[in-house]
């Protein structure tokens, strides 16, 4: 099993509409990756590690698959569309990772 993680970082100036990014991207986003999409979450930052710290990432975005070539199967012939639809949502450039999850 595999995540992807966007992390959305925090910044002077950083826009990001949660509401948006959970009722309208991240529905866009499963109905495009289909039954390749195992799961998917969405967190939005609060605070950083220490009292009156800003959270370093603004918002952070998780998609499960079985592996990276299922999740690259079933992202490539939409990934035009839904990286069109980020400018919706935010001005941040985000930052992705993906991993092996191992618990």
């Amino acid at each position: 099993m595999i995540k992807i993680s966007v992390f959305y970082p925090n910044s002077d100036g950083a826009r990001f509409d949660m509401n948006y990014y959970v009722s309208k991207h991240m529905p866009l986003v499963q109905k495009k990756l289909g039954s390749a999409l195992k799961g998917l979450g969405a967190e939005q930052g609060i605070a950083g590690g220490s009292p009156g710290v800003v959270a370093p990432f603004i918002a952070i975005g998780h998609l499960m698959c079985d592996s990276i070539e299922t999740f690259q199967s079933a992202f490539a012939p939409h990934a035009e569309s839904i990286m069109a639809d980020i400018p919706n949502f935010t001005n941040v450039q985000p930052t992705i990772q993906i991993s092996e999850v191992k618990l």
